[in-house]
């Protein structure tokens, strides 16, 4: 069976949610069975795994998408995952499985700010309506998600025909040099602010503003913005910071330093009002660090109910949360049941749920 991943959604400076998750699923399959990557850009393998075969194609917003097939055909393709909904081409000769990882921007409009213009403007338009979803997911043999609260939401809205099976995210392993110094967070706190710890863009729907408002009843507390902002953005948000919050904005952090802070935090946190699966949230319960998190049904599924929950509508339901987490004990038990939960996902677990999937489709070509 020829496998072929689409990788180029991989970002070439530090990966996003998206670009990590086809990095990892390359990695652990083909651990399991050969794999062919495609790029469209030799920066890409910075972020790739070593060793895996690839080849360079156009760009997903070049017109030569609508050819992409043609190339597909010729290297022999059997099956083709896609880490998006989104993949060019027609009259293909081989299998297709497609990834719907939410559909938070169907009530959240507002695209990436990375994308080219021309392809925001299609964005929007694209989240008008759910029909154009339906004609994307339709084209493909098999639809894949990251969660059982997401594929609850493409059988309500009737997004597609096709089998959708769940295909995990997990977190990345810690590096060695961090898993064998596991600070006590209380401790390392001592002589100075407890730490919280935000991972996570700055879109409106994170709703970053609940976390930076609860800053005011939470003195003696340092909230850390640690992902890349936008300058108007953080503009935005310091214009926000209560009087005397300890707020540090990072805007970025490679993962050694990030793994080191959420190592010591008290908490991981976010107020988000919607997601598809909340990535950094399971990176902290495999961390041994409490999640405070919105009372959603994903961080219910992801965190099997071992967080701290608040109402993201409210900054005092927030601070009372993180208020929460301050105990020794309950935050131990917190803690070791987070980690039993954390467990369970896995990329090894999700690449062979996703090749069972893709066995399936060649065997019944």
């Amino acid at each position: 069976m020829n496998v072929v991943v689409d990788a180029r959604w991989t970002r070439t400076d530090q990966h996003d949610g998206i670009s990590r998750y086809g990095a990892s699923l390359i990695e652990a399959l083909h651990h399991l069975h050969p794999v062919t990557m495609l790029i469209h850009d030799e920066r890409q393998l910075r972020l790739l795994p070593e060793g895996v075969p690839h080849l360079k194609v156009n760009s997903p917003f070049s017109p030569r998408e609508l050819w992409l097939s043609r190339t597909l055909n010729r290297l022999g393709a059997d099956v083709v995952f896609s880490p998006l909904q989104v993949i060019g081409g027609f009259r293909r000769e081989y299998r297709l499985v497609l990834t719907l990882h939410d559909l938070i921007y169907y009530r959240h409009p507002e695209p990436p700010g990375f994308l080219p213009l021309p392809v925001r403007v299609a964005w929007r338009l694209y989240h008008k309506a759910f029909w154009p979803q339906r004609v994307m997911l339709n084209r493909a043999d098999a639809v894949v998600t990251v969660s059982e609260t997401t594929r609850k939401l493409i059988a309500e809205h009737r997004l597609t025909r096709r089998p959708v099976t769940v295909v995990h995210n997990a977190p990345s392993p810690m590096p060695e040099d961090i898993a064998a110094d596991e600070p006590d967070a209380a401790a390392e706190s001592a002589g100075g602010p407890r730490e919280l710890v935000y991972m996570g863009s700055f879109m409106p729907y994170k709703n970053v503003e609940t976390l930076v408002a609860g800053m005011a009843l939470l003195p003696g507390y340092r909230l850390h913005l640690v992902s890349r902002i936008a300058p108007q953005r953080e503009a935005e948000l310091r214009a926000q910071l209560p009087p005397d919050a300890d707020v540090v904005f990072w805007r970025g952090i490679g993962e050694s330093d990030y793994q080191r802070l959420l190592g010591r935090a008290s908490a991981l946190v976010t107020a988000s009002r919607d997601e598809g699966f909340g990535l950094p949230v399971i990176e902290a319960m495999n961390a041994g660090t409490p999640v405070v998190c919105s009372d959603l049904e994903i961080f219910h599924e992801v965190t099997g109910g071992h967080a701290e929950f608040f109402d993201p509508g409210s900054s005092k339901d927030f601070a009372a949360a993180v208020r929460r987490v301050e105990d020794p004990q309950a935050r131990a038990d917190l803690v070791a049941a987070a980690r039993s939960q954390a467990a369970e996902f896995t990329w090894a677990n999700s690449a062979e749920r996703l090749l069972e999937l893709m066995q399936d489709l060649a065997l019944a070509r």
